[in-house]
C-alpha cells in the first residue's frame, strides 16, 4: 500500500468517524454522566468490540483472497452498490441534532436497556444492544462490558468495512502488513473521535446544531461513499476487460 493511498484512506475514515453513530453518542452521554476519567473504561469497550468485528472482516478477506478470486470481484461489486445506498442515505437524510439523538437514545434506555435484578442493581440486562446510556452509577467493569456490547451490536459494520476496505487493500501484495496499516489508521482516527466526544461532546454538539454543520458533515461522507463505490465499479470493470 503506498502513503498516498493510506492517506486518502485516513482522511476518508477520519471525516467519516467524526458522524455522530452509535459509539460516537454513547461516547458523548458518558463523558457528560460519569466524567472522562471512567469513560475511558467504555472507550476500551468500544475499541475492543470494532478490534473483534474489524478483525472478522479482515479474515473474511483474507480466507476469500486466497481461495475464491471471483468470490472478491463479487464482494467489491455489490459492497459498491452497498456504499452507493449509505451515499445516497447520508445525504436524503442529512439533518438532525446531536443533542436530540442522545435524548432519544436516553428514552430508548429507559424503556428497553436496562432491568434491575433485585440486589444486584449494577447488572446490565440488555434488551436492545444499541442503546448507549444507564440511569445509574455503574462500576468500572459495567462501563467497559457497555461498549464492547454496543460496538458489537451493529452487525453492519462488517458488511461496511467489507465494502468500504477492498478499495484500499492491494489483494497481489503481502496483506498482513496492509491490514495491520489500516487497522492503525482505522483505530486513530476513532479514537480521536470518541475522546473529542468524550472530552468537548456538549461544545461539539452546540457547534453541529448551529445552521446545517451537522447535515453537510453527513452529506460529505455521502460524497466520500459513492466515489469510493464509483472507483470499487471501476476496478471490477477493469477486471472484465484484462
Amino acid at each position: 500500500m503506498s502513503w498516498h493511498l493510506f492517506a486518502v484512506f485516513f482522511a476518508s475514515t477520519f471525516l467519516i468517524s467524526a458522524t455522530p453513530g452509535p459509539n460516537m453518542l454513547l461516547a458523548f452521554q458518558y463523558g457528560m454522566n460519569y466524567g472522562v476519567k471512567r469513560t475511558l473504561w467504555t472507550l476500551a469497550g468500544l475499541s475492543l468490540g470494532l478490534f473483534i468485528l474489524l478483525l472478522s472482516t479482515l479474515l473474511g478477506l483474507d480466507v476469500i483472497s486466497r481461495q475464491s478470486p471471483w468470490l472478491l470481484t463479487v464482494i467489491k461489486a455489490v459492497g459498491a452498490v452497498y456504499l452507493i445506498y449509505l451515499g445516497i442515505s447520508s445525504w436524503r437524510d442529512a439533518g438532525g441534532s446531536l443533542m436530540k439523538d442522545a435524548r432519544e437514545m436516553s428514552e430508548e434506555v429507559a424503556i428497553d436497556y436496562l432491568v434491575y435484578e433485585e440486589g444486584t442493581a449494577d447488572t446490565l440486562k440488555p434488551r436492545l444492544l444499541s442503546s448507549a446510556a444507564v440511569t445509574f452509577s455503574p462500576s468500572n467493569m459495567t462501563l467497559f462490558r457497555t461498549g464492547v456490547w454496543v460496538s458489537l451490536s451493529n452487525p453492519k459494520a462488517i458488511l461496511f468495512f467489507a465494502a468500504f476496505f477492498p478499495k484500499f487493500i492491494n489483494f497481489s501484495a503481502p496483506l498482513w502488513p496492509q491490514y495491520i496499516l489500516l487497522t492503525i489508521g482505522l483505530f486513530f482516527s476513532e479514537t480521536i473521535w470518541q475522546i473529542v466526544y468524550t472530552l468537548g461532546g456538549k461544545k461539539l454538539a452546540s457547534w453541529l446544531d448551529v445552521g446545517s454543520r451537522l447535515a453537510w458533515l453527513n452529506r460529505g461522507c455521502g460524497v466520500i461513499f459513492i466515489v469510493i463505490a464509483a472507483a470499487l465499479l471501476a476496478e471490477v470493470v477493469n477486471s472484465f476487460m484484462i
